[in-house]
């Protein structure tokens, strides 16, 4: 009764929202696009960005919209000074519900002028595409969580509302501001529950919605490093013993293993989703594996699809490989960086007890700093995907909503590893090639944008008003 209670709540409060324009000529939209593109032209790749500045920025804006110093934290570390980020507080008045969080990074990839055909640093519109390095990840989502404050401000919420946005998103040997504040600020950034990047909409090739995910979990990143070790000698004289040679078997041994099976309820229902949807070989094959997870012919159909194939478990691959001192000389060293993506509920731990006995006695193998913490996903709580369904029936009608577990990693993950529950927002739509997401010639399809920015900003309301 109480949820029925709630979710007709929801109901009432979006039926009281304004409808959804087409054209992208609002005032409201003119405000956003400006500080969207500040953000797209401002660099924040690690190399000769500055997050900091960026995070500056958006606390200009925010101010400029009635936010006091109180409500907004800048924080940086003294060895990072370009790093930092900002926390931001719309107060809300019922104090018994408890605070909703926006997460988003401020980091993008490195992306080289030579390479690109646009720069990648100026917001370029063409062809019903913005162009420019993260104009998808993530400032799209960054610079809608912004937007979304300073939309609010002047008629205040009754939950609480935080937002976050950080850097070292996409790295793993830089300082993490997510990773930070979970350490160091866990009352700045307490919540009930976060939404952050991950979720999202698929466009086919035609441009047409085909399928609105929300993220509920993902696997964790971490790299270990494979090292062998040899005395050397004249390569003249060569022996069996070999770094080389012993660093390859190694190799080969990973290549060669597959990880069991794991479902979740998030898998579950997402599997379940693409089974109906696909139907034909593949489709039976789903519904075997999820009948049976040990159903090793049904497994070796689905793996054929590599999203699916790593959807079922945790993966490990080589990526790097550093070997040899000179041209004549045998090798003395020989290693490989194995990046993994663990399964939830797989561990750190128990990835490097599976990768010493593949690679054998002659390998030392060690778990890579810093070792990112994992974490059970969340529950498929009601409370939190009935508003995005909800809210999604209005904007995108006809357009199946299913639950996924990301394959790639999110700073979400430090969130969830001290309690606080994660989804990745759906709303933005891209295409099925990621856009160049991490790529060349990263792009949003324009409507997509504006189109996500209202349907996440319809959505926070969904829960705080």
């Amino acid at each position: 009764m109480r949820l029925a209670k709630w979710l007709g709540g929801v109901a009432a409060t979006l039926a009281m929202l304004p409808g959804i324009a087409a054209a992208q000529d609002r005032p409201d939209q003119k405000a956003f696009f400006d500080l969207y593109k500040q953000l797209v032209e401002t660099n924040t790749a690690l190399s000769v960005g500055s997050c900091t500045q960026a995070a500056s920025q958006i606390a200009d804006r925010l101010k400029t919209a009635g936010y006091s110093d109180a409500d907004i934290t800048l924080f940086s570390v003294p060895d990072h000074p370009k790093d930092g980020g900002i926390v931001a507080v719309l107060p809300g008045t019922d104090k018994k519900l408890k605070p909703m969080l926006l997460l988003g990074h401020l980091d993008v990839v490195e992306a080289k002028r030579e390479d690109w055909t646009r720069d990648p640093f100026k917001l370029i519109d063409e062809g019903g595409y913005y162009y420019g390095r993260g104009t998808v990840d993530d400032k799209a989502m960054s610079a809608v969580w912004a937007d979304t404050l300073i939309r609010l401000k002047k008629t205040p919420p009754k939950r609480t509302i935080k937002m976050a946005l950080t850097c070292g998103e996409e790295t793993t040997f830089a300082f993490n501001g997510a990773e930070w504040l979970a350490k160091n600020k866990p009352d700045l950034i307490a919540a009930e529950f976060v939404l952050n990047e991950g979720g999202g909409g698929r466009l086919d090739d035609q441009g047409q919605r085909q399928l609105l995910a929300v993220q509920v979990g993902e696997k964790a990143a971490q790299n270990y490093t494979f090292l062998a070790t040899n005395p050397g000698g004249h390569s003249s004289q060569p022996t069996p013993e070999n770094a080389i040679y012993e660093l390859a078997d190694a190799v080969k041994a990973v290549q060669g293993y597959e990880f069991p099976v794991i479902l979740t309820d998030t898998t579950r229902a997402f599997l379940t989703a693409t089974a109906q949807r696909v139907g034909g070989q593949l489709g039976d094959a789903i519904t075997r594996l999820l009948a049976d997870p040990t159903d090793t012919a049904a497994d070796a159909i689905v793996s054929r699809d590599k999203a699916l194939h790593s959807t079922l478990r945790t993966t490990c691959v080589a990526t790097l490989l550093q070997a040899g001192h000179a041209e004549n000389a045998l090798p003395q060293r020989a290693t490989a960086n194995i990046n993994c993506r663990i399964f939830p509920g797989e561990t750190v731990e128990g990835t490097l007890a599976k990768l010493k006995a593949l690679a054998g006695p002659k390998i030392t193998v060690t778990a890579n700093q810093p070792v990112r913490p994992t974490a059970i996903p969340p529950k498929l709580d009601p409370k939190i995907i009935g508003p995005m369904k909800t809210v999604a029936a209005k904007h995108f009608p006809g357009v199946a909503m299913v639950p996924m577990m990301s394959t790639g990693a999110t700073d979400g993950i430090f969130f969830q590893a001290i309690g606080i529950p994660v989804y990745g927002a759906p709303g933005i739509f891209i295409e099925k090639d990621m856009s160049g997401i991490h790529g060349l010639n990263e792009r949003i399809p324009i409507k997509s944008l504006y189109d996500g920015r209202d349907y996440l900003y319809d959505l926070v309301r969904a829960y705080a008003y």
